[in-house]
């Protein structure tokens, strides 16, 4: 496809990663932006950025449709999604939300004769299983846990897509099964874990980590927008980390527990508003899918320009240089 006959709809255009592409694409000199680009998000933005339209409704409205419609969109990035923060928010509504959105889009897609879609997926799809592989490739089924709502739902949303792709092979995928992302402002569950004094652990497992940063993200979604094949990509950095070296690093030590002492903490604290983990993150800690990137180099065409352990010595220096600011 063509990079001056491109017009881009960016789901969660507004979110963390979705507000860093429509940056990096409406930035793009004249010859090589997108001839459209339009994020979406369920609000208006604060701050609009010259180059693009932007697009305020539900994922799962109809107004998706319309909108697909009226730019004439024939590449759409989805970044939207239900992340999990701990915050309240029902089983159903992420399910509404993640799946039924996801269903609306692809529907909206194929009725409009989108060429391709780039989806943001995570390597939670594979699920958090005591016999996951040492390195997961692509090839290996999408097992995402039940009790783990955002697992299962990369899961379901995964299998709809391979449905879509035997039924629909006109709209090409590209499919991104990412690991941890960091970078200087990411804020989430496993950076509030890795801010806490001591860094919790699951005595007898490693807890293996693979880091991605956020910019070689952003740079594999530009390509997926452009000339980079069609296909299923575990995204992810060289290597992989386990908790006692990524305390290490961070000059702080672990506090090892047994499992079923933490599940049964956690069982507790978690209904009386005291934490923000509930048991069912028990497994995600102990059993992490660990991404082998080799299919994203030699097949898609893009080397991650940090390491895993790179990217966590990155995401240190910036928080030690936050907090002498702050000071």
């Amino acid at each position: 496809m063509s990079q001056t006959l491109q017009r881009v709809l960016v789901t969660g255009g507004g979110g963390y990663l979705g507000s860093q592409l429509v940056a990096r694409l409406a930035a793009l000199p004249d010859g090589q932006r997108p001839e459209v680009i339009v994020s979406h998000d369920l609000r208006e933005p604060a701050q609009r950025l010259p180059h693009v339209k932007y697009a305020a409704f539900d994922i799962r409205s109809p107004e998706l449709a319309a909108t697909i419609a009226q730019h004439r969109i024939n590449v759409v990035v989805h970044l939207a999604a239900i992340m999990p923060s701990g915050k309240a928010q029902t089983r159903d509504f992420e399910y509404d939300v993640d799946v039924n959105g996801t269903r609306n889009l692809l529907q909206a897609c194929v009725q409009h004769g989108v060429q391709r879609i780039v989806v943001s997926s995570s390597g939670a799809a594979y699920g958090y299983h005591a016999d996951n592989a040492p390195w997961l490739t692509e090839d290996m089924p999408v097992r995402g846990n039940e009790i783990f709502a955002y697992s299962h739902h990369k899961r379901l949303v995964e299998e709809m897509l391979a449905d879509y792709r035997k039924n629909h092979p006109e709209l090409e995928q590209v499919v991104l099964r990412i690991g941890t992302i960091l970078g200087a402002t990411v804020h989430n569950q496993i950076t509030d874990m890795f801010e806490k004094p001591r860094l919790l652990a699951i005595r007898g497992s490693d807890s293996p980590f693979v880091f991605i940063w956020d910019q070689d993200v952003v740079g594999i979604i530009l390509r997926a927008i452009g000339d980079g094949p069609a296909g299923i990509y575990n995204v992810a950095g060289d290597g992989a980390l386990t908790i006692d070296q990524i305390a290490h690093k961070l000059g702080k030590k672990t506090r090892p527990l047994p499992s079923w002492l933490l599940r049964s903490a956690l069982s507790i604290l978690k209904p009386l508003g005291l934490t923000q983990y509930g048991p069912e993150q028990l497994d995600f800690l102990r059993y992490r899918p660990v991404l082998l990137n080799t299919k994203l180099k030699t097949v898609f065409g893009y080397t991650p320009t940090y390491t895993s352990e790179q990217v966590l010595d990155l995401y240190r220096r910036a928080r030690q240089q936050q907090s002498q600011k702050a000071a």
